[in-house]
């Protein structure tokens, strides 16, 4: 077998792609306007070359286990394969057909279950906008709560954290969206944290947004902080332990 019968080969062996959604409505959009009809096209910039066999791993967040499908390049575009030169506006990418078989029945079943919520399927998200423009601090609250969800919650609770470095940022990302719990630093560029939380309590109306604000600035930091209208005050250094454990009686006194 020569050089290029070998790299040939190799060209064609199985390949994993990962997707993720932003939600459930999101992938179950997909699959009525895509997924469903066997197929769907993948931006991705990897050189998939016509003929690889593909495993796409669907998932989104609340998602207990991710959905795999199986499929076949069959046209690719750009950097991807030997398919077409990206136009202006396109997304390169490849063009997958799934397999036939077992594997496309239990996607339409595992959608059926999704759109239902069916919560052996899909857990409750609990959606939380840390601010914070200490960004170890902010990553250690984002990881440590994301990965804390099976472990200290079982799998009815998954976590979406998202990230504000600043109050005026903060305030605009609450204007908009929806949280089920706000942990924000009571000293903040451009807007402090006790503007933040009496924006919330007061102009946007959120009293009952349970909000845990932080500090290093000790008994000050506190007053400032619960005179604003937070629920719980944390001194930092704070242990992740102690974030967790808040957030669990925040759930629980949510749902009693």
């Amino acid at each position: 077998m020569s050089d290029n019968d070998d790299k040939r080969r190799s060209d064609r062996e199985s390949v994993t792609l990962f997707v993720e959604y932003e939600g459930a409505d999101d992938l179950v959009g997909d699959y009525t306007e895509n997924l469903s009809s066997g197929g769907t096209f993948v931006a991705t910039n990897r050189r998939l070359p016509i003929g690889t066999q593909i495993q796409l791993v669907l998932s989104f967040p609340g998602l207990l286990e991710p959905v795999a499908v199986t499929g076949t390049v069959r046209w690719t575009r750009g950097p991807t394969g030997d398919g077409d030169v990206v136009g202006e506006g396109d997304e390169a990418g490849a063009g997958i057909q799934f397999d036939p078989g077992p594997a496309r029945d239990q996607l339409a079943a595992m959608i059926e279950k999704i759109r239902k919520r069916d919560p052996k399927t899909v857990s409750r998200i609990f959606r939380v906008l840390v601010v914070e423009d200490n960004k170890h601090v902010a990553t250690l609250l984002h990881d440590g709560l994301k990965g804390s969800a099976r472990r200290d919650f079982g799998n009815g609770v998954s976590f979406a954290v998202y990230n504000a470095e600043d109050g005026r940022q903060a305030i605009e990302i609450l204007r908009r969206d929806r949280f089920d719990a706000l942990i924000v630093d009571v000293y903040l560029p451009v807007v402090d944290g006790a503007k933040v939380i009496s924006t919330a309590r007061g102009e946007l109306a959120l009293t009952n947004l349970p909000i845990i604000a932080v500090s290093a600035g000790g008994d000050a930091a506190r007053r400032s902080a619960l005179d604003a209208g937070a629920n719980i005050f944390l001194d930092k250094p704070m242990r992740l332990r102690q974030v967790i454990e808040t957030i669990q009686k925040l759930i629980i006194s949510a749902t009693s």
